[in-house]
């Protein structure tokens, strides 16, 4: 199996930690969030990935020739500027091409979990979904929007009332998503947008027309954002008390 980690950004809201380091290297109890995330999906059977880099991309590189790229077939994408998630992803699309039938794992490297994975890829591949995305019932600064079915229909921001809808059912949920998501391979032919563009302005787009972009409920599992210094401070107290083991 393969899977991308998303890697590129800035790591703005990780300052002071990323200002001598790209925020994949930013470490929690002594392991950078690269090789947290890289050991997970080893774990859970894949054993081929491409990583998007930008800032500081030359110490990512070291990183992982130090460590023997963990045992795993490693690939590089570098963005000259940031693509964004979308943007990101399509620039990465070749490397997916040759398993055409095989779903992969997209993966923020700033967010920990134990989010079953080998269960998130059954339960995508037995709905047949285009793509499906970890969410979880939280609080957050914007929210996905899904039907009873748990079908993907809008999004919102935490503090605006109105909704942007790309399909209008009975009822709703609001969902908080947790940047791991499970995508079929054709999915990449279907992104229309171009340049710099965020993979949820794709999802929302197919949604509407009429593509099954599902979630799948995380809440009974371990999470964490670690965009802020105070998260990854939290999260190692977390490993400390081994609230999540890795």
């Amino acid at each position: 199996m393969k899977a991308m980690i998303l890697a590129a950004g800035l790591g703005t809201r990780l300052r002071p930690l990323t200002d001598d380091r790209p925020k994949a290297l930013v470490e929690i109890a002594g392991r950078p969030l690269l090789e947290i995330t890289l050991t997970r999906l080893r774990a859970f059977g894949v054993r081929e990935v491409i990583i998007n880099v930008h800032h500081r991309a030359e110490m990512i590189l070291e990183y992982l020739k130090r460590n023997n790229n963990f045992g795993m077939g490693i690939e590089i994408s570098c963005e000259e500027i940031l693509l964004d998630t979308g943007g990101g992803l399509k620039k990465a699309a070749y490397f997916f091409l040759e398993d055409s039938e095989k779903p992969f794992i997209l993966h923020n490297v700033d967010v920990i979990s134990t989010i079953d994975l080998r269960k998130m890829v059954r339960s995508h591949t037995e709905s047949q979904a285009l793509a499906t995305l970890a969410v979880q019932d939280r609080e957050a600064s914007r929210y996905l929007l899904f039907d009873q079915g748990l079908q993907l229909c809008g999004r919102r921001a935490a503090r605006d009332t109105k909704a942007e809808l790309v399909r209008s059912p009975e009822k709703m949920q609001s969902l908080a998503f947790s940047g791991i998501h499970v995508i079929s391979p054709r999915f990449l032919a279907m992104m229309a947008e171009e340049g710099v563009f965020s993979i949820i302005s794709a999802y929302l787009r197919l949604a509407g027309q009429g593509e099954r972009i599902v979630g799948f409920r995380a809440d009974e599992y371990y999470w964490r954002d670690l965009g802020r210094p105070e998260n990854v401070r939290q999260a190692a107290l977390d490993f400390e008390q081994k609230v999540v083991v890795q």
